[in-house]
């Protein structure tokens, strides 16, 4: 995969997160898993990730914001 497929574009997460008033450090500390502030940032820029990484940005989003109701397909603009 080349540097130009793996770079997608800014991805909803952004402004579902700015919408609900989240920084990075927020979806980190809400996490019950091992995330980093530079898996949340690749995350909202588009940079390519793995699923399980994606999932764990979901399920962190989703205790952040005290609601189980964000699906991948919400958050990401690509699949696998």
């Amino acid at each position: 995969m080349n540097d130009r497929e793996r770079n997608l574009g800014e991805q909803p997460l952004a402004g579902i997160m700015s919408e609900h008033g989240l920084k990075p450090h927020d979806l980190v500390a809400a996490s019950q898993e091992h995330i980093t502030h530079k898996m949340v940032s690749r995350a909202v820029k588009g940079r390519w990730l793995t699923p399980n990484t994606k999932g764990k940005i979901l399920r962190a989003l989703n205790n952040a914001v005290g609601q189980g109701t964000f699906t991948l397909p919400d958050l990401f603009n690509y699949s696998e």
